[in-house]
């Protein structure tokens, strides 16, 4: 299975940005959550904002349950299936997770400087970017629907009026031409 491809279920929208939570992102580079975090806690001024982000409790909340309700799964090559969101053992987590944007895991790979999280950051980022591009694309299509949509309603619109217009027509049929009774005088037969 291409690497890309199980990488994209991983990533989720979070607060207007597409995200990877940082278990993920640990056993994507084939490291412990616990490292991969303090290797960045130690590398705090590499991370702002914008590369990545606590979790609030409710967010942490809500997505759990979206892939406890959801199908997404992650298969291994063994068969074995298992949740995407990948929790510490002996219970679960004792603090809310960080999350990575595409520039966040990218930062992420040089601080743990391994050749593992160099060589799955490359498929990391081309999993962003094939959902950035799958996002344009979609953008561009809601566009021509809504182009499409505004040209079929100035249509109804006069096709409606057209209607109105050919109702008096439709409604009473005009009298038949009558033929003429009788003898024409006027008429003139040469």
């Amino acid at each position: 299975m291409d690497k890309g491809k199980r990488i994209e279920p991983l990533i989720v929208n979070l607060r207007g940005q597409r995200v990877i939570s940082d278990a993920n992102l640990a056993e994507l580079y084939d490291v412990q959550t616990k490292v991969l975090n303090q290797a960045v806690k130690r590398n705090a001024d590499r991370f702002p904002a914008d590369f990545m982000f606590q979790l609030t409790s409710a967010e942490w909340t809500n997505l759990k349950s979206q892939f406890v309700t959801s199908s997404l799964e992650v298969v291994d090559e063994q068969g074995t299936s298992r949740s995407q969101i990948v929790t510490a053992s002996h219970g679960g987590r004792r603090k809310l997770p960080y999350v990575f944007t595409e520039h966040g895991a990218i930062m992420a790979a040089t601080v743990l400087n391994s050749p593992e999280a160099t060589t799955m950051s490359v498929f990391v980022v081309r999993a962003f970017v094939q959902m950035r591009e799958r996002l344009a694309a979609n953008a561009e299509i809601l566009k021509r629907l809504a182009e499409i949509d505004k040209t079929l309603l100035e249509h109804d619109q006069t096709l409606g009026l057209l209607w109105e217009q050919l109702q008096p027509l439709l409604a009473s049929p005009p009298d038949p031409p009558r033929k003429p009774t009788g003898f024409d005088c006027h008429r003139n037969d040469e």
